[in-house]
């Protein structure tokens, strides 16, 4: 993220996630696609995860020419479900999987969530997008409500991340589940050595 490219922001391992469905955004730098830098300044990277693959040396190739980072890989993993109204928080995995759900969100990469709602096994009968961060507004809910109605969903389904932007919204007339989401990295234990050694050798230097 943006964190990257704030030089002037202490650091002790530089991090670097690319995602396998649209690694280098296009190609192109902001405002015309989505990188903040070119593919060169990966050479700065202590290591580089390759999300929501197990394997994508096609990426790989293209990483290798400019750092010698390790690499690894990490898929989204479904922690819970749970229904915003409910105070106990428990997880309702099941009870969302039983219904018809209307998915919206709004985050970078909203078509991931949607191909990860049906891996997990939710039944979707429609879906609704809006840019990374979008504060949603009453007007905004209004319209995902009626789109979920005319589709025969059962209820709603975001982020997490998406609750967090819905402070503004008064109610919602439909359930609204949310879904908690991390991140499974694949050799773990190699992991946090790579993660480890960075910071060692770093303040052997400094």
């Amino acid at each position: 993220d943006d964190g990257f490219q704030h030089l002037g922001l202490a650091r002790d391992v530089d991090i670097v996630l690319i995602d396998a469905t649209n690694p280098f955004g296009g190609g192109h730098l902001l405002p015309a696609g989505r990188l903040r830098e070119s593919r060169a300044a990966l050479g700065r990277a202590d290591i580089i995860v390759i999300t929501r693959s197990a394997h994508a040396p096609a990426v790989e190739a293209i990483v290798g020419r400019t750092s010698n980072a390790p690499i690894f890989y990490a898929r989204p993993q479904l922690d819970s479900v749970v229904l915003k109204r409910s105070e106990n928080m428990n997880d309702v995995s099941a009870d969302a999987r039983a219904r018809k759900l209307f998915a919206f969100c709004g985050i970078g990469n909203a078509s991931a969530f949607l191909a990860d709602l049906r891996t997990w096994g939710f039944q979707i009968a429609g879906h609704k997008f809006f840019p990374d961060h979008h504060r949603f507004t009453n007007a905004d809910i209004q319209a995902i409500e009626s789109r979920a109605k005319g589709g025969g969903a059962e209820g709603l389904i975001c982020t997490e991340k998406d609750i967090f932007n819905l402070a503004a919204v008064r109610g919602f007339s439909a359930d609204l589940f949310y879904c908690r989401i991390s991140f499974c990295v694949d050799r773990p234990e190699d992991f946090w050595r790579a993660i480890v050694s960075t910071i060692s050798s770093r303040r052997k230097k400094a």
